[in-house]
Parts: C-alpha cells; structure tokens; sequence
C-alpha cells in the first residue's frame, strides 16, 4: 500500500521525534520504537540534540543507522550551542555528504538545560536566525525552526517572538514546528498572530503525548506552556496507575489532534520521547493505519 492510499482517508501526516540513545539498552528501545512507528508513513523523522549540543555524536550515529537502515527520511537537529560556525558548517557538511537533506535549526538550550542563561560563542552562530542563514548558504536544505505559541520564556512579548520567527523565515526557513501546548485556542490565536506578521511557511502543532503528568507538567512549567485546569483534573489519582493514565493520555491527545483538524491543520509532529505504544495507539485512534511490509522486508526499511 502506498502513503497516499494509506493516510488519504484522513487527511493526517505525522511525523516524529526521537532522541539519541546514551546505553545500549536505550539504543535498543529507540530501534524498536522506530520499527513500531515507521508503518505509520511519517513525513520525517527527527533526532535531537541535548542540552549544550552533549549528544551531538549520537545523534550523528543515530542518523546514519535512519539512513542506511531504513526508508525514512532524518531531520537533523542543529544547535548554536558550544561550538564555532566553522565547527557547526563542518558537521552540516558531514551530515550532506551522508544524505541530509533536512534540518531542524534551533538556537539550542544553555549547558544547564531548560531555562538556563544562554551566552553565545563569539566565534559561533547568536541565533537561530543566524544559523538557517548558515546552512542556506551551504546548500538549499529544508529547513524547520521552532515556534512558540506561549511566546518563548526569554523573549519580552510577543512581538519580538513573532520577529524572530519572520527573520529566520526570511533566512531561508520552510517550516516551523510548536513547542507543545495543551489548549488549541492558544495554538489557533498565534497562528492568527503569525499570519497578520507576513509568515506564510506551515506552523506545524508539536504534540506532546502525556507518558508521565507530574514529569510534563514540571517541563511545562520550565518553558512557559500552560496546562488547564480541567486537563489536570483528568489525571488525578492516576500516578500509580500506568494503564488507566495511558488510556486517558490517549483519548485526550487524539481529541486534541481531531480538534486541530476540524480547525483546518492537517500535519502533526510527535514528541515520541522514544516510546513507541502511546503514539502508535494515538494514530490508530485518529485513523491512520501501519502499512505492513513485505514478508522479509525489516518494518522499518518499509517506510
């Protein structure tokens, strides 16, 4: 079966991310996430950075094993953090010549991780801004920055969020993915802000399936995203109860997927956190269907 037959019923495309793995058995987890996700046709596949660019090898190795491996196709994350501009071009580079053609351009976090002070290089790249200028003026990668509907923690107000979005725009940038959010009317409002800027490239919703309330909740507390009340309320009483919290986690992530549909949004990017089932449940609900390979085929190679 092909993509379209297999996604055209509704209307949907995922894609997803991944973080490098730091042991073997982490290794392990991430390659049977993959094999789990890959029948679901995603658009990309994207491998992170960690805080200060500190897995910056792994994602590299992670990359290569997509490439070679698999018929997906690898978004790479590339970060300003600790590092020159000579350095940074050099791994743009390495990353072309083994078949990147995608990257997911961000300023980076501090060493010290979210909500951490960021101090650039004075040899490196300051900004996001700069660095999608960076890798246009190596080759014409598609490239996908973030957005933040919450506006991001150090920025002032709005303005000055949405001027940063426009000028890595006008560098070169053909996407922006969302920090994640809880309430579509948010989402739906900034896009509207977005819009009246002049920013016409897709704002793709980064959707955070909810593994661990307590654990997303404090994350979302460190970048500025709201949680409602009323979604709180839905996992009280659950933290010792993983099925029932994985059932909820499920049907509210799909309602909020379908909500964003009916209100004219068609691609989603999944923060998998390298967990494969919720997200393979959540686009079962939404109607997307694993298209199986072909006897012999490995599951991911069929992608």
């Amino acid at each position: 079966m092909s993509q379209v037959n297999a996604l055209s019923n509704t209307g949907i495309n995922v894609s997803f991310e991944f973080f490098p793995p730091k042991t073997d058995k982490m290794e392990e987890n991430l390659w049977l996430s993959i094999e789990r996700l890959a029948p679901m046709q995603p658009k990309f596949v994207s491998v992170t950075y960690g805080a200060g660019g500190s897995t910056r090898e792994r994602t590299h190795h992670t990359i290569e094993r997509i490439l070679n491996e698999t018929r997906l196709l690898p978004a790479a994350h590339l970060t300003c953090v600790d590092a020159s501009r000579e350095e940074v071009d050099e791994v743009v580079r390495q990353y072309r010549d083994t078949g990147v053609k995608h990257f997911v351009a961000l300023r980076g976090d501090s060493q010290s991780g979210v909500g951490g002070k960021y101090v650039a290089r004075p040899d490196g790249y300051r900004n996001a801004v700069e660095l999608v200028a960076g890798l246009k003026a190596i080759d014409d990668f598609e490239i996908s920055v973030s957005a933040y509907p919450e506006k991001h923690p150090e920025s002032p107000d709005f303005a000055t969020d949405i001027d940063l979005l426009k000028r890595k725009v006008d560098n070169g940038a053909t996407r922006a993915i969302t920090q994640f959010f809880f309430d579509n009317d948010i989402f739906e409002r900034y896009v509207e802000r977005v819009r009246k800027a002049g920013i016409y490239i897709p704002i793709v919703p980064g959707i955070a399936p909810i593994h661990d309330f307590t654990k997303i909740a404090r994350f979302a507390g460190a970048c500025g995203t709201s949680i409602p009340n009323w979604l709180a309320r839905r996992f009280d009483g659950l933290e010792d109860d993983a099925q029932t919290r994985s059932h909820v986690a499920a049907a509210f992530c799909a309602e909020q997927v379908i909500d964003l549909t009916r209100r004219g949004i068609g691609d989603f990017h999944f923060y998998t956190m390298n967990r494969a089932d919720l997200v393979y449940s959540i686009c079962h609900i939404l109607g997307l269907r694993a298209v199986r390979p072909a006897e012999g085929t490995p599951a991911a190679a069929a992608a």
